[in-house]
C-alpha cells in the first residue's frame, strides 16, 4: 500500500483485516502532520485512511481503512532468529507512485544496531531504537514498507528516517517482533502502553559541578546519574517517596548514567513489574522497590 501524504508518499503494510475494517502499518514520520491520507492499493484503487494511533519513539503508526477493497494481508515472520548474511528483500515505493511496488534485494548486515531518535528535534536524543541493518536499497518513499525474507514473510519495517546517513548500502528497518507489540497496542489502546515511573528528570552531567556537592550533597565518587526535578502525585515514584534532588544511579543493579538509559531500561519492562531503584539523597545511598504502572491521562 502507498500513503499519499501532503503531496508526499510513503509505503505501508496491510497488517490485519477484521470485519469492515482493515489496518495498515507505516512509519510515524510518514503520516505526521498530514491533514488527510489516501492509500493507493495494489489494485489501483484509492481509499481514504484514518490514523488510529501513532508513536514517535518507535516511528510507527497504524491507519484504519474500509476493508471492502482489501483482498489479502501480509504474512508476518519473526525477527528473533535472524542472522547476519541472510537474504533480505525491501518492498516499497521509492520516489513515489511512479515507481510503486519496487523490489530491491540485499542481505541482513547486522541484527543488533541501535539508532538514536530525537523526537522533538531539540538536538538531544530521546530514545535509542533497536534496528536491523540491511544493504537492500531503501530510498525516499520506501519508509513504512516491508523488509521480507525469502519466504515472503515480513521481518522488518523499513524506515528512511533512520537511514539518511549519506552512506551507500546502509539501510535500517524496525524488527517485526518489536513492531508487532507496538502495532497491537496502537490498534487496541490508540497509544503504546509503556510503564511509568512518574519522575521529571535531568542528567547529572548537565548540571554545573558546583551544585553536585552544595545542592545535591553527592559523594565525590558519583559522576553520573539522573536528577529528579519533579515527582507526579500518586505515581510509582511518589509512592516510594522519591523527592526533588534525589539522584537515581541504578535500576535493578544496572548503572543508569542519563535519562536516555533510564528510558531504555524502563521501556523493556511491563506495566506491573517491580524494579529496584537505587538513589542518593543527602549523601546517602538508598534502595527501594517500585511497582511500575500505566501513565494516567
Amino acid at each position: 500500500a502507498t500513503e499519499s501524504v501532503d503531496k508526499g508518499t510513503g509505503s505501508g503494510i496491510i497488517f490485519k483485516k477484521t470485519g469492515s475494517k482493515a489496518y495498515i502499518v507505516t512509519n510515524n514520520h510518514v503520516i505526521s502532520g498530514a491533514n488527510a491520507i489516501e492509500v493507493s492499493l495494489h489494485s489501483g484503487d484509492r481509499i481514504k485512511a484514518t490514523v488510529i494511533g501513532a508513536d514517535a519513539l518507535s516511528d510507527l503508526a497504524v491507519l484504519e481503512v474500509d476493508s471492502s477493497k482489501i483482498d489479502s494481508v501480509a504474512e508476518f515472520g519473526t525477527s528473533a532468529s535472524l542472522k547476519a548474511g541472510e537474504p533480505a528483500i525491501a518492498i516499497g515505493n521509492p520516489l513515489g507512485l511512479k515507481f510503486s511496488r519496487t523490489v530491491t534485494q540485499g542481505i541482513i548486515s547486522s541484527v543488533d544496531r541501535s539508532i538514536p531518535i530525537d523526537v522533538n528535534n531539540d538536538g538531544r536524543d530521546d530514545y535509542e531504537l533497536n534496528v536491523l541493518q540491511t544493504d537492500a536499497a531503501i530510498n525516499p518513499g520506501n519508509s513504512g514498507g516491508a523488509l521480507v525474507n525469502i519466504s515472503g514473510q515480513v521481518i522488518g519495517i523499513n524506515s528512511l528516517k533512520i537511514s539518511q546517513t549519506g552512506i551507500e548500502g546502509l539501510g535500517f528497518a524496525i524488527p517485526i517482533d518489536d513492531a508487532v507489540k507496538v502495532i497491537n497496542d496502537l490498534i487496541t489502546y490508540k497509544q503504546v502502553q509503556r510503564p511509568y515511573m512518574g519522575v521529571e528528570s535531568v542528567d547529572l552531567q548537565s548540571i554545573p559541578k558546583a551544585y553536585w556537592s552544595d545542592t545535591l550533597n553527592l559523594p565525590g565518587s558519583v559522576k553520573n546519574g539522573v536528577v529528579v526535578k519533579d515527582v507526579a502525585t500518586g505515581s510509582p515514584a511518589d509512592k516510594i517517596g522519591l523527592k526533588r534532588y534525589d539522584v537515581i544511579v541504578e535500576l535493578d543493579g544496572q548503572s543508569i548514567e542519563n535519562s536516555l538509559e533510564l528510558r531504555k531500561f524502563l521501556y523493556k519492562k511491563k506495566i506491573g513489574d517491580t524494579i529496584q531503584v537505587s538513589y542518593y539523597r543527602d549523601g546517602k545511598l538508598k534502595t527501594d522497590k517500585m511497582t511500575l504502572q500505566k501513565r494516567e491521562e
